[in-house]
């Protein structure tokens, strides 16, 4: 039998925090092991794998509730569905970029009229803040 890990040694193992791990648990996201004789939960390595999938799905910009559905489609044969949840999540990526790209644009702008600004009292980007 594979060894079983505390809490202690999955978050390590996993590169994440105990609390990581609990509130994991909490969301439903991680299964929490009944506990043993001796009162403390023991983990199979398989929930290090799981683990460690829950972290790259955040690093790739899915959020908790679609790594449920993506733990769900890792179950079977789903390629087009989770294929569909990455097309989806780029078109968001897309829309936040355009946004943050146009935010980008204003803000030079505003740095640009402060640099050609003469005046020590006005300030183009509080005249802006400031207009009704």
């Amino acid at each position: 039998m594979a060894e079983r890990l505390s809490i202690g040694q999955l978050a390590a193992m996993a590169d994440v925090g105990v609390e990581t791990v609990r509130y994991y648990q909490r969301q439903g996201l991680l299964e929490q092991p009944s506990k043993a004789l001796g009162g403390q939960r023991r983990y199979a390595p398989g929930h290090v794998k799981r683990l460690r999938f829950i972290k790259r799905a955040q690093a790739l910009g899915f959020t908790l509730a679609e790594i449920s559905d993506l733990l769900q489609l890792a179950d079977g044969s789903c390629c087009p569905e989770v294929r569909s949840m990455a097309i989806h999540k780029v078109q968001l990526i897309e829309a936040k970029l355009a946004v943050l790209t146009a935010l980008h644009q204003a803000l030079n702008e505003l740095i640009h009229q402060c640099d050609a600004n003469s005046s020590d009292t006005c300030c183009p980007i509080i005249d802006l803040l400031g207009q009704d």
